[in-house]
């Protein structure tokens, strides 16, 4: 007489930082089979889109295919599509085309977007940073600018060398000393540029508080704007966008700066996705959670990562940040495994804050332990070299680390930037940035 066993079925939704983790916590776990959802078949490291649209890395660098991560783990699934929406009373996710995906459990881990923050024209003529595809775009957009300059010198007055990048959180501060590097490139690319008055590029961070990355210490904000203003980047703080239009912006206080290309690093909210779950969002479209990580009255269906509206014990929500996500995504497994089990399964979730990195730049970053780690701050070098180090331990694959850790060294001692290529026409770089997925209507 055989007996057959019902194996629990997790369904993942998202293959960012949190998804991918939560894929690994479930993987070779017995009576457990895990499917993970995406509408890309890779897995992105978001923490470095800058470099990729300023030509520091190459596109491949910072993105590994899912099915290569999760081959390990035989009771794992891949599957591509586009999440359309969730029927949680019959517990199946539909995916755009029809087909229809069951689930025991559910782990939504989509992430976030940008949102324009009521501004009108960002969606239309904004550059975001958060996929592989729009990087590439914005960098395909900034070297055809040098192209536009070196062809026509005498109409660079249109904006086409200035950059603005709003806001001046970790995302902005990196971009604009990964642009400032750039220009130095530039500068030897076109010769034809130094003889033009004008003709020297540059690059505008406007931040509506009153200092760069507000979340750091005092003294690191201090070390940050200083960074940034030797290299040649203008801060514009207490000041906000009011509207954008093609070829400029205007800001609160009237002032209008002409530019073809910004760059937009404010504004972020949760993934769509939040809404169809048909549960009453919190602020920045955050999902409410047990301080377990699951839906009220739905132990089954965990949020995690940058959707989930968790507040830590001080009240506070907890930060849209990989760790964070990361996890969350082995506390929700772990939660779900005990349950399977008949144990207890209402542990609380607890972050374990390491701290906060980022670089400004060829040498200069910056570092700073959470005080259960020692409370050290690092900036300068020592610095750069500890993002650095951090940076390649969480890449994923060992192809992925030896390409950037290759590509770091190459920068460093040449002062050089090998990727840049023009890849997207024109037309085409329009067309992608108006239908970009990062910026939902």
């Amino acid at each position: 007489m055989s007996t057959t066993t019902q194996r629990h079925h997790v369904v993942i939704v998202g293959a960012g930082h949190g998804g991918i983790e939560a894929a690994k916590a479930l993987g070779n776990k017995a009576g457990t089979d895990v499917t993970i959802i995406d509408q890309n078949n890779y897995h992105t490291f978001q923490a470095l889109l800058y470099q990729v649209a300023t030509a520091g890395l190459e596109a491949g660098a910072i993105a590994h295919q899912v099915r290569g991560i999760v081959r390990r783990y035989p009771n794992v699934r891949f599957r591509l599509g586009r999440v359309a929406s969730f029927d949680l009373d019959e517990r199946h996710v539909a995916l755009e085309g029809g087909d229809v995906i069951p689930y025991d459990s559910l782990i939504v881990a989509a992430g976030t977007v940008y949102g324009d923050l009521g501004v009108p024209g960002v969606r239309e003529h904004a550059f975001v940073l958060k996929s592989l595809r729009e990087s590439v775009t914005l960098r395909s957009h900034i070297l055809h600018q040098f192209e536009r300059a070196a062809r026509h010198p005498d109409r660079i007055h249109d904006g086409r060398l200035t950059f603005v990048i709003a806001g001046a959180g970790p995302t902005g501060v990196e971009m604009a000393g990964a642009l400032s590097e750039l220009f130095a490139v530039a500068a030897k690319d076109y010769p034809e540029l130094a003889a033009v008055e004008g003709g020297r590029p540059n690059v505008i961070v406007l931040e509506a508080l009153d200092a760069v990355l507000a979340m750091y210490s005092e003294k690191t904000r201090r070390y940050t704007a200083d960074v940034l203003r030797r290299r040649g980047v203008e801060l514009r703080l207490s000041t906000r966008v009011s509207s954008v239009e093609a070829g400029h912006i205007e800001l609160d206080d009237g002032t209008r700066i002409a530019t073809q290309t910004l760059i937009w690093t404010a504004g972020v909210r949760a993934h769509p996705l939040a809404e169809a779950l048909g549960v009453e969002l919190m602020r920045a479209y955050r999902v409410p959670v047990t301080e377990q990580g699951h839906l009220v009255d739905r132990p089954e269906v965990f949020v995690i990562g940058d959707m989930s509206g968790m507040h830590a014990p001080n009240g506070e929500p907890y930060p849209m940040v990989a760790q964070v996500a990361m996890q969350q995504a082995k506390h929700a497994a772990k939660l779900l495994q005990a349950r399977l089990a008949g144990a207890d399964a209402t542990a609380p979730f607890r972050y374990q804050d390491r701290g906060m990195m980022a670089i400004i730049g060829r040498g200069a970053g910056i570092a700073e332990l959470s005080p259960r780690l020692g409370g050290m701050r690092f900036t300068g070098f020592i610095g750069w070299l500890a993002w650095l180090f951090i940076h390649l331990i969480y890449l994923p694959g060992h192809q992925n680390r030896i390409s950037a850790f290759f590509s770091w060294v190459f920068n460093f001692f040449t002062f050089d930037r090998a990727a840049r290529l023009q890849l997207d026409k024109p037309e085409d770089t329009a067309r992608i940035r108006r239908t970009s997925g990062s910026m939902p209507r």
